[in-house]
């Protein structure tokens, strides 16, 4: 299902609010693991899916990339994102990540940060990905934990004061769509467990490299308080491979 929610006015001024929209990859709680798995970019070529505002693009492009492709299904992440890389040569591109065509061996790297929660078919998304890459090249995304996405609810249990218990886990081998409640609407994502995600990976072609379930940083727990929760479970899973 190709859901367009980040085009809702609404919805996209609040995701617009959160810390890793206005303040980029440093206010990101996972990029201080993430960056560190990524390849070396200089003078590769990059396909970033799901690129947001940009932000990862931006990156690559830093690191002397030498070509960089970004992929959304919305246009408003699309004009922000050419907004924040103005004065870079960076490619954008509005379209839904399921219906990506590229050339075979395009590319050195592709990438993506927080999408693939949002698709339901992963095998036919990585097996194109797979195609698209040269021999030896990259594989790195990051997605939301199946421990965070096994109910709809997606939050805590808490008290009659409401203070935060634990992060409850259930329904976890029922895979397959959660309606949950994200900035106030409605969302559809796709949960999998782990050996899913790890196993459609290796079925589609690619040799794991690192995997990781990141905390945040000190500095993003002294930067904004209310990340030290996010040290009690796993919010993201990420996963770097090469064909």
């Amino acid at each position: 299902m190709k859901q367009n929610i980040y085009d809702d006015i609404d919805f996209f001024e609040s995701y617009g609010k959160m810390p890793r929209s206005f303040d980029g990859l440093n206010s990101a709680g996972e990029w201080h693991v993430l960056k560190n798995m990524l390849p070396d970019f200089k003078g590769k070529s990059v396909l970033d899916l799901g690129c947001g505002y940009g932000w990862h693009c931006i990156y690559a492009k830093e690191q002397a990339a030498e070509s960089v492709v970004g992929i959304d299904l919305s246009q408003k992440m699309i004009d922000k994102a050419k907004e924040n890389s103005k004065n870079l040569s960076i490619d954008y591109y509005q379209m839904p990540v399921e219906d990506i065509d590229f050339k075979d061996e395009q590319f050195d790297v592709v990438f993506s940060s927080l999408t693939f929660h949002y698709i339901e078919n992963l095998e036919t998304v990585f097996s194109k990905i797979n195609r698209f890459l040269k021999k030896g090249g990259s594989f790195v995304f990051s997605m939301e934990h199946p421990v965070f996405t096994s109910r709809a609810q997606q939050d805590w249990s808490t008290n009659e004061e409401g203070s935060r218990l634990h992060w409850p886990v259930d329904n976890y081998q029922d895979e397959g769509i959660r309606q949950t409640n994200f900035l106030g609407h409605k969302v559809i994502k796709y949960h999998r467990t782990l050996a899913s995600i790890i196993n459609t990976v290796i079925d589609s072609g690619f040799s794991i490299q690192q995997i990781s379930e990141p905390k945040p940083s000190e500095e993003i727990i002294e930067k904004y308080a209310e990340m030290k929760d996010e040290l009690r479970r796993p919010i993201f899973i990420m996963i770097s491979a090469l064909k």
